[in-house]
C-alpha cells in the first residue's frame, strides 16, 4: 500500500482496498469523505440529524455495494458522491410520501360521518397484518407505517428489490381480500 508524505494511504489505495473488501479501507473512505457527504446531504435537508443518517445509509449503502464500484473507472469519493444522491433523493420521496399520508388522514380525521367505518377498517388492517408472516409483515410495516422505500426496505432486510416488491403486492392483495371479507364490501 503506498502513503501519502503524512503517512496517510492515498485515495487510490483506499479504494482499492474498499473495493476488495477490507474494513480498514472503509475507515479510512469514511474518515476521508463522511465529510463531503454530511454536507452534501445538510444542504439539501437542512437538518442535521437527517444529515448523519443519510451519511451513514451512504456508507452502508456503499460497503454493500462494493462489488459496483471499480477503482479502475472512477474515484472511491465521486462514486460516494453519487451514492449520496441517490440517499438524499430517497430521503426527500420519504419526506414527500410522509406528507402527503399525513395530509389524507388530516381531512378524514376533521369528518366525524364515517369516522367509526374508517376506526373498524384501520383496527381490522392492523389485525390482519399481525397475522402475516415475516418477512411480509415486516416489510408493509416499514413501506407504510415508516414510510420507507422498497430500496431502502431490500437494504435493510438484504433481500432482493424484486422479492420486496412482490411481498408489497401479495400482502395489499391478502389485506384487501381480508377487509372486503370482514366489512362485507364487495365492490
Amino acid at each position: 500500500m503506498s502513503t501519502t508524505d503524512a503517512g496517510d494511504p492515498s485515495a487510490a489505495d483506499i479504494a482499492k482496498g474498499f473495493a476488495d473488501g477490507r474494513e480498514e479501507s472503509l475507515a479510512e473512505a469514511y474518515r476521508r469523505w463522511s465529510g463531503l457527504v454530511y454536507t452534501l446531504a445538510l444542504r439539501s435537508v437542512n437538518d442535521r440529524g437527517d444529515a448523519e443518517e443519510i451519511t451513514q445509509q451512504v456508507f452502508v449503502s456503499a460497503w454493500r455495494g462494493r462489488a459496483g464500484f471499480d477503482p479502475e473507472t472512477g474515484t472511491l469519493g465521486s462514486w460516494l458522491v453519487g451514492v449520496a444522491r441517490h440517499r438524499i433523493a430517497d430521503h426527500h420521496a420519504a419526506r414527500t410520501r410522509h406528507r402527503r399520508n399525513v395530509e389524507a388522514v388530516i381531512p378524514a380525521a376533521a369528518v366525524s360521518s364515517g369516522d367509526e367505518d374508517r376506526l373498524v377498517d384501520r383496527v381490522v388492517l392492523a389485525d390482519e397484518l399481525d397475522r402475516l408472516d415475516d418477512p411480509r409483515r415486516t416489510i408493509l410495516k416499514l413501506a407504510f407505517y415508516e414510510d420507507q422505500t422498497y430500496s431502502q426496505i431490500a437494504e435493510q432486510l438484504d433481500l432482493p428489490l424484486g422479492t420486496v416488491k412482490s411481498h408489497v403486492r401479495r400482502g395489499l392483495l391478502y389485506l384487501r381480500t381480508r377487509l372486503k371479507e370482514v366489512t362485507g364490501d364487495a365492490s
